[in-house]
C-alpha cells in the first residue's frame, strides 16, 4: 500500500459540495477517520468531476451518521448507508474485509482498516483514496499498480479469484472499459474469459446482473459501453441471442432519439431484439427489471422493423401519427435509424407534442352526441391540426364535426 500527501487533490476533493460537507460536518476530529474511496478519487486523478460520492469509515456508521445528518438510508448487513448533503447523494460505507462463502455468493464482512477495505475491491484504479478527516487527512492511499494503472488506462484485477468471487465484475469491466477508455490487462482479460467460459454468470441471480445491465445502459455513452460487453463475451453468457450487435444502428438512433427518450431503454432493446418478445419479456423478469421498463423495451424492439417499413411510406404529418400510433419514441428513432431517418426526426421533434385547440367537451356542445363519434372528430382535429392547422381552432373544429357527424347513424 503506498501513501503520500497530496494537497492538491485534497483542495480540488473539498471543492465539490458534497464532500465539503462531509468534511465540514465531521470537523478536524482525529477520532473519526474518513476517507473519500474509489472512483471519485480516480475520477480526480484523472482531471474530471466525479459523477458519485463515496466514503469510508474506518470504524462503524453510528459514531458518523448523526453528525452528517440528511436523508439517510441505511444497509445493515453491509455496513452502509446512502444519504444526502448539500443536495448530492452519498454512499458511506464502513471499512470492511470480504469473505465469499462460494461462487457468486454475496459476500460476508467484517470490520477491518482502510488498506484491508482497498484490497478488497474490483480493480486497482478504483482501490485509492483520499483521507478526509482523522489522522493523515489530506493524504492519498493506493494499492499497489493503482496509480501506473491509472497513468496508462489499464484495468487491472487485484486477485486471481476476482470474477469468480464476484461475477458481476466481468460486467463491470466492459462498463469502466467503455466510460474510461481504458482496456483490461492481459492477464485480467484471460481471467475474466476463463470465468465466462466456466459458467462464471449462472452463478449470479439475475437481478444482480440486471441491476449491472442497468448501470451499463444508463452510461453516457450506452452503445460504446455494449459493444465492450459483447467484445467480451458476456452478453453471450446472459443469452446466447443477447446483446448489441451492430454499432451504428444503436448510434443512429440514439441520434434521433434525442433528449427526451429513454436511452436506456433503446439500447436494451437493441440487445433483445433478435432473443423474440416473449423470451425477451422472460428474460427481462429474470433479470430483474420492473413489468414498465420490461413492457417498453420489448415493445421498442418489437415495433422497430415493420414501423421501418411503413414510416418511408408516410408523407404528412397526419399520415405519421396513424403509422406511429401509440409506439414508444424508442421503436421511432430504431425504425428511423434503418433509413427514413427524416420522417423519423419529424416526429420526434414538434410533431409528436401537437395536440388539437378542442376537446370532447367542445363537441358535445355542438350537438355530438357521447359514443365513438367523439373520438372520431378528436382523432380528425388532430390530423388537422398535424398538417398545418396547429392553433387554428375554427378549421380544427370544422374538421373534427364533419368526421364525428360522419360516424353517426344516418338521421343523427
Amino acid at each position: 500500500m503506498h501513501a503520500e500527501p497530496a494537497p492538491e487533490l485534497y483542495a480540488r476533493a473539498l471543492a465539490l459540495p458534497a464532500v465539503a460537507a462531509v468534511r465540514d460536518r465531521l470537523g478536524a476530529d482525529p477520532g473519526v477517520p474518513v476517507a473519500l474511496v474509489g472512483g471519485a478519487v480516480r475520477d480526480l486523478l484523472l482531471g474530471g468531476t466525479p459523477p458519485d460520492v463515496d466514503v469510508v469509515v474506518e470504524g462503524t456508521l453510528d459514531r458518523v451518521l448523526p453528525r452528517l445528518g440528511g436523508e439517510v438510508r441505511a444497509h445493515e448487513r453491509f455496513g452502509t448507508a446512502r444519504l444526502t448533503l448539500a443536495g448530492h447523494s452519498v454512499d458511506v460505507a464502513s471499512a470492511r474485509r470480504e469473505r465469499y462463502p462460494f461462487p457468486g455468493a454475496l459476500p460476508e464482512v467484517a470490520p477491518a482498516d482502510l488498506a484491508t477495505d482497498l484490497a478488497r475491491r474490483d480493480f486497482t484504479v478504483n482501490a485509492i483514496a483520499l483521507r478526509l478527516a482523522g489522522p493523515g487527512a489530506g493524504e492519498l492511499l493506493a494499492v499497489e499498480d493503482a496509480r501506473d494503472d491509472l497513468a496508462a488506462g489499464r484495468l487491472r484485477v487485484l486477485h486471481t479469484a476476482s470474477f469468480v468471487d464476484d461475477p458481476t465484475r466481468l460486467l463491470r469491466l466492459a462498463r469502466y472499459a467503455a466510460r474510461l477508455g481504458f482496456a483490461a490487462e492481459r492477464r485480467t482479460l484471460e481471467l475474466a474469459v476463463a470465468a465466462l467460459d466456466a459458467g462464471a454468470l449462472g452463478t449470479v441471480s439475475g437481478p444482480r446482473i440486471g441491476a449491472e445491465l442497468r448501470l451499463l445502459a444508463a452510461e453516457p455513452e450506452p452503445v460504446a459501453a455494449f459493444a465492450a460487453l459483447r467484445a467480451l463475451g458476456a452478453d453471450r453468457a446472459i443469452d446466447p441471442r443477447f446483446g448489441l450487435t451492430d454499432d451504428g444502428w444503436g448510434a443512429r438512433a440514439l441520434e434521433l432519439l434525442g433528449p427526451d427518450g429513454r436511452r436506456d431503454r433503446l439500447v436494451l432493446a437493441l440487445a433483445v431484439r433478435r432473443i423474440g418478445p416473449e423470451a425477451a419479456a422472460a428474460l427481462l423478469d429474470r433479470l430483474g427489471f420492473c413489468a414498465e421498463d420490461r413492457d417498453a423495451v420489448t415493445a421498442a424492439a418489437i415495433a422497430a422493423v415493420p414501423l421501418c417499413k411503413s414510416l418511408g411510406r408516410a408523407e404528412r404529418p397526419s399520415e405519421l401519427a396513424a403509422t406511429i400510433g401509440r409506439a414508444p419514441a424508442e421503436a421511432v428513432a430504431l425504425a428511423g435509424a434503418l433509413g427514413p431517418a427524416e420522417q423519423a426526426r419529424r416526429w420526434l421533434g414538434a410533431l409528436r407534442h401537437i395536440r388539437p385547440a378542442i376537446d370532447g367537451a367542445d363537441l358535445l356542445a355542438a350537438g355530438i352526441p357521447e359514443g365513438p363519434a367523439v373520438g372520431r372528430g378528436l382523432a380528425a382535429a388532430r390530423a388537422a391540426a398535424l398538417d398545418g392547422a396547429d392553433g387554428d381552432r375554427p378549421t380544427q373544429l370544422a374538421a373534427a364535426l364533419a368526421a364525428a357527424r360522419g360516424a353517426l347513424p344516418s338521421g343523427r
